[in-house]
């Protein structure tokens, strides 16, 4: 069986369509679309359950990385000015807030904890990459990495529907006195 269209030119349109998906007008991270899909054929392919699983994980990441900025944000300006202190500071805030999502990884719901991890970088390229249709606000580069990840195993199943074999046509054989009958 063939494929309907070579999966290198359905990812590859698909890929090119991320431009257009919130790229300009709300600058929101196309890029974000890609971790998810790659994130979905990591997990063993395409498929609503795998799907569901990094839907319901990558949030709560991306959730993870917004409580450390906003933690760092209101406590940095209490703390010495000097690089190793604001160092220090920022590494207890990951420190707690890491241990938080290690442990969240334990409940049912959110135990893909690879796809929290997906989510929780996700947040913090996009929010310090200046993505989001408000830049420089946190909760904007949360909402804007939550729809974009989530677009990433639409993609994936889009790809993978897309290039589906297609049946062989099945092949009618006649015996061979049938054959000179005709």
């Amino acid at each position: 069986m063939r494929e309907r269209i070579p999966h290198e030119l359905t990812a590859s349109v698909l890929a090119a369509t991320t431009a257009f998906v919130g790229g300009t007008a709300l600058n929101l991270p196309p890029w974000a679309i890609f971790i998810s899909w790659a994130g979905l054929h990591l997990m063993g392919g395409p498929s609503l359950a795998n799907a569901t699983r990094l839907w319901r994980a990558m949030p709560v990441g991306s959730a993870f990385a917004l409580a450390i900025v906003v933690c760092d944000q209101h406590l940095a300006p209490h703390v010495d000015d000097a690089r190793w202190a604001q160092n220090a500071l920022l590494g207890a805030v990951i420190l707690v807030l890491n241990t938080a999502l290690m442990y969240t990884g334990r409940l049912r719901p959110t135990s893909l904890v690879p796809g929290m991890f997906l989510g929780f970088a996700s947040y913090f390229a996009t929010y310090f990459g200046g993505f989001g249709y408000a830049p420089g606000n946190v909760w904007a580069a949360w909402l804007s990495v939550v729809a974009m990840n989530a677009l990433g195993p639409v993609y994936a199943c889009l790809a993978h529907r897309l290039t589906l074999p297609r049946s062989a046509a099945p092949s009618v054989e006649f015996p061979p006195a049938a054959a000179e009958a005709r």
